[in-house]
């Protein structure tokens, strides 16, 4: 059953990579854009907080993980942000991030480094520039 699966891990990679790509990318979406409405909409557009800052790496790591351009170091850059957030904004607040709602900071920093070692997988602008 295994060895049947295995052929499909590179699209499977794919496809994780988009779907956090995308995930990110709407945080992001909501701190500048207002998109989805929400406690954080239109938070960014102060530019007064650290937040601002990892708004804009949202928006435009998200949406390079997303397409799989330039996927190490928008995933380098994404994990670190993602790992500054959670020691700055959650870390404080409580010891245990299901406490302290990082739990999805620490996620998508340890997802984002393994994309900094394994690359973008199927599916990305990264394999069809190199071709």
């Amino acid at each position: 059953m295994l060895s049947q699966l295995a052929p499909h891990a590179p699209k499977m990679h794919g496809i994780l990579r988009i779907m956090s790509g995308l995930l990110f990318l709407a945080h992001g979406t909501q701190k500048f854009l207002s998109f989805p409405a929400g406690e954080m909409a239109g938070y960014g557009l102060t530019f007064s907080s650290p937040a601002a800052f990892a708004g804009i790496v949202e928006l435009v790591c998200g949406a390079l993980i997303a397409l799989g351009l330039f996927t190490r170091p928008a995933a380098f850059l994404a994990s670190g942000t993602m790992a500054v957030a959670y020691f700055m904004a959650h870390m404080p607040q409580n010891f245990f991030p299901v406490n302290n709602g990082g739990d999805a900071a620490i996620l998508y920093c340890f997802v984002f480094l393994y994309f900094v070692f394994a690359g973008p997988g199927a599916f990305s602008l990264d394999s069809r520039l190199r071709k």
